[in-house]
């Protein structure tokens, strides 16, 4: 490699970014966080809970399109990251309310803007996508 070349891959490397700060031997928890934290079922989850705890079939009803399936998997893993808790009742029948734990609401500051901002900007954006798929179809 001629020292051009390794200089420009030096500039490259020291460019800070989001993931400058992050040890490497946390990056695939990180990167597993970050995959369910912009899931769309647990963003949706996620700010539907920020009225209060919900039963499931309230969930389900608030969430359109998620099937019984996702929000079980979905509920599932977001208990187990500790985002949310699930409180079993023993009552006839038996109740069990979701709701978000203290660090789960600490994802209301994210979540619920960008759900916000792609609700004031899908038109466009699905408007963008039909001109980009029409400018390159084969």
């Amino acid at each position: 490699m001629d020292s051009s070349v390794a200089a420009q891959a030096d500039d490259v490397a020291a460019v800070p970014g989001p993931c400058s700060r992050w040890p490497a031997e946390s990056m695939g928890v990180i990167r597993q966080i970050m995959a369910r934290a912009g899931d769309k079922w647990s963003m949706l989850v996620v700010a539907t809970l920020q009225g209060g705890p919900m039963r499931y079939t309230d969930l389900q009803r608030a969430i359109p399109g998620i099937s019984q399936r996702m929000l079980t998997l979905t509920l599932r893993q977001l208990q187990r990251d500790g985002l949310i808790t699930r409180t079993a009742y023993a009552e006839v029948p038996p109740r069990v309310e979701y709701g978000l734990t203290t660090l789960g609401t600490t994802l209301l500051d994210v979540v619920v803007p960008l759900i916000e901002w792609v609700g004031a900007h899908h038109q466009d954006i699905h408007q963008n996508q039909t001109t980009f798929d029409a400018d390159h179809a084969g």
